[in-house]
């Protein structure tokens, strides 16, 4: 099997392009792989691509609750509860989000948390607590960092086994883009998976 981490430009679809559209298999000039999940067009960031299908459930399947981190830039001012009504769920017209960790980091940013996928979710939640996002970038999933990568590159990830536990390895990349010596294990196969 192969693993990517990729980072996609802000742009560029993960699936379906129309219209002229570039998609992120196109972009990437990777043969045999597809992206797990889904990053909006005008956001960019980490997304996996891989042509192993034990691990697209292992990352989307909500019963796992991977927790995904993203920075954004709001168009407006944060207001005084945006963190409180953020962390605390915000209805978003098909329900109520699941309570996220959210750090504000300025006037007009933060990053946030969250251990669910709903469509354009974080631009639902800024919108119903009266703001917009100006940029939205994806920096982690589980244990896997975009840290250094560059917009546009893809990052082969290795993998091994431990018992009946598959790890898909991703090094840590340095400011050259080259693997740092150290490495983290962050996707795991239950047990029993082959």
């Amino acid at each position: 099997y192969r693993y990517f981490a990729y980072h996609k430009p802000k742009g560029v679809v993960t699936h379906s392009p129309q219209g002229g559209e570039q998609d992120i298999v196109t972009v990437s000039k990777l043969k045999g792989v597809s992206p797990i999940g889904r990053l909006d067009k005008d956001s960019s960031g980490l997304i996996i691509l891989t042509n192993d299908g034990r691990v697209t459930d292992r990352l989307l399947n909500p019963r796992h609750e991977h927790e995904k981190e993203y920075v954004i830039e709001t168009t407006e001012h944060l207001r005084s509860s945006f963190k409180k009504k953020m962390e605390g769920g915000v209805n978003i017209g098909e329900g109520v989000t699941k309570p996220c960790t959210v750090r504000v980091t300025g006037e007009r940013s933060f990053r946030i948390t969250l251990t669910e996928g709903k469509k354009h979710q974080i631009r639902r939640m800024v919108s119903a607590l009266f703001n917009g996002v100006h940029s939205l970038k994806r920096v982690r999933i589980g244990n896997i960092k975009l840290e250094r990568l560059a917009s546009g590159a893809p990052h082969a990830m290795g993998q091994h086994r431990d018992g009946n536990r598959l790890h898909v390895v991703r090094r840590r990349i340095g400011p050259s883009g080259h693997d740092c010596p150290r490495a983290n294990r962050p996707i795991e196969r239950e047990r029993g998976a082959r």
